[in-house]
């Protein structure tokens, strides 16, 4: 269950802390490059030293290339009566993300080809974007779509398309090992608090936290436009991923729906069991999905020339909320105690990774013959002898550096103290040896 000492105090403060972040980064209009992204990287960097990094537009990225730099400075339109119906300046939302420039005077149906909006809830204004297709749009609400009257309307995107850089930010924290954890979460997205407002502001301050603590592990956190910067820094960093021992993207974890935990491609990692050990240990309502190549960028991670082991945690999945993508995903959507709660099951869960002990079978090859060392009559008073007998195999055949002693617990349903004891009395025994870090 949840910790029964935690302090309600101190979880409000951490929760508001949390959401005055998010908050700040709201009116921002992010896409997958230009001045948005570079702003809220900015306000990032006054929290944690990350480190700013400009890839310029063109660059080879794997199979794709970097893409021109977008930036918009205005958009509207000006009904027949000349007054602004649709205002940038309103809500950046307005914009379909990465449109093109254009000044003209176009009749309805025309201007009909361009608008979008969301019949199935009408007072919504819909998120849209056109990356890699040479066009422009804006966004409205059908309410107010379907009120419009025959006429001529003036439309004004003033935007920019041009070479320049995809921005993202990084920030390795180094523990005692080279082993790594790698943390993401999406900058792109304007306006919307859940996605991805509240995984920046989560794993912002869990690097904050992580910076002021002794580590076992090195901590990458990496802050980055979805799919082209995942691909992007895959591409750039080749070198680097032989390090990555665990991974989490973190996407959605605002509101108040229970956890959900998306497996990595492999489904039986490391970081996809201890998620779940968390999760059932501290009593948070969850539930398990298995890995698909469709949602955010663990696809990209765990793509097979790479497949690393990184998993998504969620609260209400991607698209099965009403609010996902529109322009209800507000600072209303996303609570201060679901942020907080977040954090909170992160932190227990970097606190398990780095308190738990692993061992490395030193006799791995075969079932090493326990008889002639005397290890059963060593053992004596434990428990029971089949008890200690399975105790002894279960360490010294999941003992192998990927599975910690609390893991093999887990799996084999033995109390973790008793392994404990039995895995000090092999290691006496030259069977096995601790590990003195997490990976």
């Amino acid at each position: 269950m949840k910790d029964p000492t935690r302090n309600p105090e101190e979880a409000r403060n951490k929760g508001e802390a949390l959401f005055a972040l998010v908050k700040r980064l709201y009116p921002i209009c992010r896409s997958i490059t230009g001045n948005g992204v570079r702003e809220t990287l900015q306000v990032i960097k006054e929290i944690i030293p990350i480190e700013i990094r400009e890839v310029p537009s063109g660059t080879a990225v794997l199979d794709w290339n970097v893409p021109d730099e977008w930036n918009i400075r205005d958009a509207w339109i000006k009904g027949p009566d000349g007054r602004k119906i649709v205002d940038f300046q309103q809500s950046n939302l307005h914009i379909v993300s990465y449109s093109i420039p254009f000044r003209d005077t176009l009749s309805l149906v025309e201007l009909k080809k361009h608008l979008f909006s969301l019949p199935d809830h009408p007072d919504w204004v819909p998120y849209r974007t056109s990356y890699y297709k040479e066009t422009w749009g804006l966004c409205l609400a059908q309410r107010q779509l379907t009120s419009l009257p025959e006429g001529e309307y003036e439309v004004c995107v003033d935007s920019t398309l041009a070479p320049g850089s995809l921005t993202y930010g990084e920030l390795l924290l180094p523990g005692l090992c080279a082993d790594e954890v790698l943390i993401s979460c999406h900058v792109c997205h304007p306006s919307l608090a859940n996605d991805n407002l509240s995984g920046i502001a989560v794993a912002t301050f869990l690097a904050s936290q992580l910076a002021q603590r002794n580590r076992r592990y090195s901590y990458r956190f990496i802050f980055i436009p979805g799919t082209i910067g995942s691909i992007t820094w895959l591409a750039l960093n080749e070198h680097n991923i032989k390090n990555i021992r665990h991974g989490l993207i973190l996407a959605g974890v605002g509101d108040t729906g229970a956890f959900h935990y998306k497996k990595t491609r492999n489904g039986d990692a490391y970081i996809d069991r201890l998620m779940l050990r968390v999760l059932r240990q501290t009593g948070r309502a969850h539930q398990v999905l298995d890995f698909e190549p469709y949602g955010y960028d663990e696809r990209q991670f765990g793509s097979p020339g790479f497949n690393l082991p990184v998993g998504c945690l969620m609260r209400t999945p991607f698209g099965q909320y009403p609010e996902y993508h529109s322009s209800a995903d507000d600072l209303r959507f996303v609570k201060p105690e679901s942020l907080a709660d977040t954090l909170d099951l992160l932190e227990q869960l970097v606190g398990t990774l780095e308190g738990e002990t692993r061992y490395l079978n030193l006799n791995p090859r075969g079932e090493p013959q326990l008889g002639r060392r005397g290890l059963y009559d060593t053992l004596g008073g434990l428990s029971q002898t089949k008890q200690r007998q399975m105790a002894m195999l279960w360490l010294l055949n999941f003992s192998d550096g990927d599975h910690s002693l609390e893991d093999i617990a887990d799996r084999s349903q033995l109390p973790a103290e008793e392994l404990r004891e039995v895995a000090r009395v092999l290691e006496k025994n030259g069977l096995l040896k601790q590990l003195s870090s997490g990976g």
